[in-house]
Order: C-alpha cells, then sequence, then structure tokens
C-alpha cells in the first residue's frame, strides 16, 4: 500500500474512532478517498519518469506531497467526463477537502491541498413524501396484517409506525435497545449521527403497535430462535430443560428491539426491503426507502403548524438549514393542491 493509502487508513480511524462518524459515513468516505488513491497511482504511471521523480522528491515527504490541487481537480475533472451525478462529485470534493485538511492539520503535509477544490453544487431535489391518505393506507393494512398474532408481521407494523411516528433514520432504528424506550411515556431514546443522543415522542397508534409486538411478536421470534439453537444442537437434554425465558438468540438480539428472522437484531437492509416492497405500489417519485416516511413525518408536522426549530430538534438535525428544506416540501404540496382544486389555478 502507498504512503497516501496508508494515510487514508489512518484518517479513515480517525474519523471513526474520534469523531464517532457512522459506519455508513466512514464507508462513503473510504470508497472515494481509495478511489482518489488509484486515481493518483495511473497519473503517476503515466507521467514521465522524470516528472514522476520529481513529485516523489525528498523536499516534499509524506504522504501530502502525492496529494496537490491539481491532481484533487483531475480526478473531479474526470469524474465529469464519466458522467458522475452532480451529486457524487460534490460528495468527492467534500471527501477530498476533509482528508487533506486533516493532513496539513496533522503535519503529514506542509498545506492544505484541498482548501480551495470547488465542485458543482448538487441539485436538490425534493424527497419522496406521502399524502396522509397514503401513510394512513399502508399503517391500515400493516394493522390488518398483523391482526392474527403472527410475530412477524406485529414486528413489521411496529416497525413502519415507529419510522413514520418518530421520524427515525433507519440505522437509528434497528440500534433500539428495549432501554431505549419508555413506553409509559410514549418516548424513545435515539443515538443518532455523530453519536448524538435525542429523546423524541411517539403516538398512541404507534404505543399501541410497539406493545403488542413487545409482548407478543418479540417473545415468539426469541423463542424461535431458541427452538433453532437447540434443534441444531441435537437436542440435548441440558438444552431441552430450559425455559422459554431463558433463551437468548444466538445473534446479538438479547437487547434488541426488533429481531430478524434468526432471533438477532434486525438489519437495515431488511427495513429497506419491507418498505420499497409497501411503497412499490404507492403513486409518486423518488427513492422508496425507510427515509421516505422520516420525510412524510417532518413535513406533516410542519403542515400541521409545527414550529421549524421544533422540528429540527424532533428529527436530529445540527443545521437548521438541513431541516429546511421541509419548507419548500410544504409548501410545493401547497401549490399542487391549488393547481388541483382551485378553480382559477
Amino acid at each position: 500500500m502507498s504512503p497516501l493509502g496508508h494515510a487514508i487508513e489512518d484518517y479513515l480511524a480517525h474519523l471513526r474512532d474520534e469523531r464517532r462518524f457512522s459506519a455508513h459515513t466512514v464507508a462513503a468516505y473510504s470508497a472515494d478517498l481509495h478511489h482518489l488513491a488509484r486515481f493518483a497511482d495511473t497519473r503517476d504511471a503515466a507521467a514521465p519518469p522524470a516528472v514522476a521523480a520529481a513529485q516523489r522528491a525528498d523536499d516534499h515527504p509524506g504522504p501530502g506531497a502525492e496529494l496537490d490541487l491539481a491532481l484533487l481537480r483531475d480526478w473531479l475533472w474526470d469524474g465529469d467526463q464519466r458522467g458522475l451525478a452532480r451529486a457524487t462529485l460534490a460528495r468527492r470534493a467534500a471527501s477530498a477537502r476533509g482528508f487533506a485538511a486533516w493532513l496539513a492539520t496533522s503535519g503529514r503535509a506542509r498545506s492544505d491541498a484541498g482548501a480551495r477544490l470547488r465542485a458543482p453544487k448538487p441539485q436538490r431535489t425534493l424527497p419522496r413524501v406521502l399524502s396522509r391518505d397514503a401513510a394512513d393506507g399502508l399503517l391500515a393494512e400493516l394493522e390488518q396484517a398483523a391482526a392474527d398474532g403472527e410475530p412477524n408481521a406485529l414486528r413489521d407494523h411496529a416497525v413502519v409506525e415507529l419510522l413514520y411516528a418518530a421520524a427515525l433514520r433507519v440505522s437509528e432504528l434497528v440500534g433500539l435497545d428495549v432501554d431505549d424506550l419508555d413506553r409509559s411515556n410514549r418516548t424513545v431514546r435515539v443515538l443518532g449521527k455523530g453519536a448524538k443522543e435525542r429523546v423524541v415522542p411517539y403516538g398512541a397508534p404507534a404505543a399501541r403497535a410497539l406493545d403488542r409486538y413487545l409482548e407478543l411478536g418479540r417473545p415468539a421470534l426469541l423463542a424461535r430462535a431458541a427452538a433453532r439453537t437447540e434443534a441444531a444442537s441435537g437436542g440435548s437434554s441440558t438444552v431441552a430443560r430450559r425455559t422459554a425465558s431463558d433463551r437468548r438468540p444466538s445473534s446479538g438480539g438479547a437487547h434488541a428491539v426488533f429481531l430478524g428472522a434468526r432471533g438477532g437484531r434486525l438489519n437495515a437492509r431488511s427495513v429497506h426491503r419491507l418498505v420499497a416492497g409497501l411503497l412499490a405500489e404507492v403513486p409518486g417519485g423518488g427513492p422508496a426507502g425507510p427515509h421516505a416516511f422520516r420525510h412524510t413525518a417532518a413535513t406533516h408536522l410542519l403542515d400541521g403548524g409545527a414550529e421549524l426549530r421544533a422540528v429540527q430538534e424532533f428529527l436530529g438535525h445540527a443545521s437548521l438549514g438541513t431541516t429546511q428544506i421541509y419548507t419548500h416540501v410544504s409548501a410545493e404540496r401547497l401549490k399542487q393542491s391549488y393547481r388541483t382544486a382551485h378553480p382559477r389555478a
């Protein structure tokens, strides 16, 4: 691995261990920066020998010597020529600027090569938002499916109710432990981006769905996992004598609120599949993932008269500017309603 590659690994460890960035964010930085390192290798390989030797001269020591503004601009230009979206180029530029700044502040480079790097601003598209009727219809279908007490159906109903009621990110939802729920006060303690903790409320329908799942669905999923483990072990007498209350799943679900088919913590991919299936028949454009319910909750709060600052706190946004996108969504929805309903629209 080149010195630049080693520096990238150290920077990713810094983001993960000191900055407490989420695994998803660190993975995005890793993909961008390792692509940058490969691009730098190919550019060095194509350079004339005298130029390459000059780039490796001893008066430019350290991994920062491999990184300069020209290289970063060439990398973005190459991505543009390959047809990358403006949002992808903007993300790459942000990854490179953060890395270059860290190289300078950590003493691995003499200057910040990314300080003057610019990229096209990403096109800001409005997020997907369900109408109140569409959201109510989906939740009613899930409630009906869970009426007979099937454990997975109870879980799916509770998952979607809580996604919408508390406007959770999918990572926040699957990371919940039982102790994070305050069922008497209908609140949930959430660990959001940057390891920031917040407490958010949820309403009566979500409370009913959660109570049914926790009292009927979750114990059944735990029991299924224990039975599967018992069968795999050959049904020894020691295992057979264990009571249902003593059984624990083998894959980390002992404290998790939402459990998967094997009794471990439900993963984000399963939630994505669930929501994508639900939204497949719902009219509207935009991504059909769990974030649609977060967008929907925020927009419905503003439509109902909630203050922007309150919605910011509810969502756990560090910047009010991030929350303001939902004011644009509400305005657009108003325009659509006007065009549909007003006789002189």
